[in-house]
Order: C-alpha cells, then sequence, then structure tokens
C-alpha cells in the first residue's frame, strides 16, 4: 500500500539548523565507530590481539549497536528522536571514558560496546524525524548528506587521530570523544524540536500495531535485507577495520601509510555522499529510483573487490585507491535506507529505519569478526599471511554476490520511490 510524504512542519531555517545539530552528533558517531582502524596497530601491541580479537574488538561496538535497534525504533515512533538522542548519548560519554581507563582486552571490549550502545541513535533518530518532518525527495538528500557528515568522522579518524596519538596518546582522545558527545548533547537539548503529538500520534496508535511484525512481513523490506547485511554492512566492516590490515599485511604499508590511506577512502566516500544529496532529486524527477540504481550500479563493487583480491598483493602502490574506489561503489546500497523507509507509513518509519539498521549492523559484526576468525582459520591451516587474508576476503565477496542475486530474484516493488 503506497504511503503519502508527511507534510514538511519545520521552515527552511528551522529544517537547516536540525539538520546541522544532528550532523554534529552524527559525525562523533562516525568518529567513534572508525577509531579502531587508525588505532588498531597500538591496540594489538598494547593488549596482545590476534586478528581475530581484533575483529571482535571492532565488531563489540556494532554488537551494542545491534542490540539496541529494536526497542529503538519503538521508542523513536513514540517519545521522538530529541528525547531519546539526548538519553543515548549519555552512555556514549560512560564508554568513551570507560575506554580510555581499560586496563584490559575484556575492559576494553566492554566500553566499546557502550560506545556502540550510546551513540546506536545518531543516525536513527534524525532519520525518523525527516520521515516526519520532510519531504520524499528532501528526506533522500537529508539521508546522503547525514552520510557525507559521517564520512566526515571518518576522515576525522584517520590521519588527524594518527598524529594526536603521539602527542596526547589514545587514552586522551577517548577523553575528548566523551567530551564531544556532551556538546552534541548540548546542541540537541537546545536547537531540536520537541516531538509533536497530536494528530499524527493518533495515527499511530490507530493503525501502526506496537510490534515489528509488519516490518519483518513486509515484501520489500525482505528483498533488501540481504544487500543491508552483506554489502552495506561490508561496506562499513571493511572501512571501519579490514581496509587498514590489509593495506598493513598484504600490501606492505607502513601505519602512516595506511592511516594517510584511510583518510583519503573517507575523503572519496565524504565527497560521494555530498554528491549523491546533490543529485538524487534530479535523478527521482527521471525516474532512476532507488532499486535501478542498485541494480546497475552495486556490481561495480563485486569487480573492484575482486580485482583488489586477485592483485593487490603484487600491487602495493594502488592499495589505498583501489579500496576507496570500492567503498565508492558501495555507496549505491546506501539507498536502500531511506527507499524502505518510505515504504512505511511515518507512523512505522523508526520502526522500519531501525529494523533495517539492524540488519545493516548485524551484518558489520558478522563480517568484521568473521573475517577475522577465517584469517586466523586460514592461517592455522598453514596458508602464508597474505594468502590468508585473500581467502577470507574471497568468501565475503561470494556473500555479497549471493546477496545481489537474492536482490534480483525478489519482485517486491516499493510505490512510494
Amino acid at each position: 500500500m503506497p504511503h503519502c510524504s508527511p507534510p514538511t512542519v519545520l521552515t527552511r531555517r528551522s529544517a537547516i539548523t536540525v539538520f546541522l545539530v544532528f550532523a554534529f552528533a552524527y559525525f562523533f558517531s562516525a568518529l567513534i565507530r572508525a577509531i579502531t582502524a587508525t588505532l588498531s596497530p597500538i591496540l594489538a601491541q598494547e593488549f596482545s590481539l590476534n586478528a581475530g580479537d581484533l575483529g571482535l574488538l571492532a565488531a563489540g561496538y556494532f554488537l551494542g549497536f545491534s542490540a539496541t535497534q529494536l526497542p529503538l525504533g519503538t521508542w523513536l515512533d513514540q517519545h521522538g528522536p530529541k528525547k531519546i538522542l539526548l538519553c543515548f548519548l549519555a552512555t556514549a560519554v560512560l564508554g568513551c571514558l570507560a575506554s580510555s581507563f581499560a586496563t584490559s582486552f575484556p575492559g576494553l571490549l566492554t566500553a566499546r560496546i557502550f560506545c556502540g550502545i550510546g551513540v546506536s541513535a545518531c543516525l536513527m533518530a534524525p532519520l525518523a524525524g525527516y520521515r516526519r518532518w520532510l519531504d520524499t525527495t528532501t528526506q533522500m538528500r537529508a539521508n546522503s548528506w547525514m552520510l557525507m557528515s559521517g564520512s566526515l568522522g571518518m576522515v576525522a579518524s584517520t590521519l588527524p587521530v594518527q598524529w594526536a596519538v603521539p602527542i596526547l596518546g589514545w587514552r586522551v582522545l577517548f577523553i575528548g570523544l566523551a567530551a564531544l558527545a556532551v556538546v552534541a548533547m548540548a546542541l540537541i537539548a537546545w536547537l531540536v524540536p520537541n516531538w509533536e503529538s497530536s494528530t499524527t500520534r493518533g495515527t499511530q496508535s490507530a493503525s501502526a500495531p506496537a510490534s515489528y511484525a509488519e516490518v519483518w512481513r513486509h515484501p520489500y523490506f525482505r528483498k533488501m535485507a540481504p544487500i543491508g547485511f552483506f554489502c552495506y554492512g561490508g561496506l562499513v566492516a571493511m572501512q571501519t577495520l579490514w581496509a587498514a590490515p590489509w593495506m598493513i599485511k598484504v600490501a606492505n604499508y607502513t601505519p602512516l601509510q595506511a592511516a594517510s590511506g584511510l583518510f583519503w577512502i573517507n575523503v572519496s566516500m565524504l565527497c560521494t555522499f555530498w554528491l549523491w544529496g546533490m543529485i538524487n532529486p534530479w535523478l527521482a524527477r527521471h525516474g532512476f529510483h532507488a532499486d535501478r540504481l542498485i541494480t546497475y550500479g552495486l556490481p561495480f563493487s563485486f569487480a573492484l573487490l575482486a580485482f583488489i583480491i586477485a592483485a593487490e598483493a603484487q600491487s602495493s602502490t594502488s592499495s589505498g585507491l583501489m579500496w576507496a574506489m570500492y567503498c565508492m561503489s558501495c555507496t549505491f546500497v546506501s539507498l536502500a535506507q531511506p527507499a524502505v523507509a518510505m515504504a512505511f507509513a511515518p507512523a512505522v518509519a523508526g520502526r522500519a529505519l531501525s529494523a533495517y539498521n539492524l540488519v545493516i549492523f548485524a551484518g558489520i559484526f558478522v563480517v568484521q569478526w568473521g573475517i577475522g576468525l577465517a584469517i586466523d582459520g586460514f592461517s592455522a591451516l598453514g596458508l602464508p599471511e597474505i594468502q590468508a587474508f585473500q581467502s577470507a576476503m574471497s568468501l565475503f565477496l561470494i556473500c555479497c554476490i549471493g546477496a545481489y542475486v537474492y536482490f534480483l530474484i525478489i519482485k517486491s516493488h516499493n510505490p512510494s520511490i
């Protein structure tokens, strides 16, 4: 059943202000998410971590993140983005402080889980608000530019962090991140409007079930779930962890060169999401909806990953460039997230977004940890380290292609896009 977009209830100036506040919070969230990749050599040495431990540490963030998604969707529908995001960011402050004072791997892992819980509303809260406050075309643009702000956070997690660590130490950096979270909370409390509860709240009570059954059963949600799990989740897993170890272990980069590679990867992602935001209204007007763009664009990522696996061990000079091109080509799948939201009524948007985000972040957790376990497993079988990396990445590529084939086979269409 098609759902009409809600009327725009924010003025242009208010919408820009609210977007910038939410974008700052998501910048912080992405910085927390991606900092593990830059710090991985330091943390591996200080806590004596193998590849599986490192994968589990990075995935711990996404485990905490995923654990909150189902209740988060219900809370967003009921209470709105402002109250929920403030409560969650308070947990992020505690997680950052706990990371700073961690003295063992279990303690650091626990802190990462709390960080994941604390920032788990930084994207879903804005998107739930945009579903009610903005029209369809503006929602697509706002979604892309939110992801752009996340890419800016990932840029900040690379060379700036690499330069700051020798001066401040990684523990002081986490105290600084806690301070950023407090600033974000203050801006949200001051500038984000309260959730209106009159007619829309009544519509929700009358027409939307309190459970996720409507979301899970929706054929369009099911169509998009596998590519969200493997392709979107895998993109973030590469960007926030495995691209850096690949550049160091396979392409023979130094840690500083790997941080530089991550810097340019994230700069390219920032530019890509900015471009998506600029061209999405034109694409929508000319019939280039999310399904069509994903169908024709996503295969480029498979070809590029296959090239990285096959050739990068022999050509270290272009490793960062190839990873940047791979990540950019994966951004076609980011269009699935707002498309899923628009397949549901505004009163159910929080649950739809959170359910799909759960799929994505469960994928990130599985891919990050799974690749680490696969590398250790192939190494235990006697493969050299480079071949172990290549074999693990090949398994991931096969999963992505399988998810894409499923997306093509399922014929469900979203009438709202």
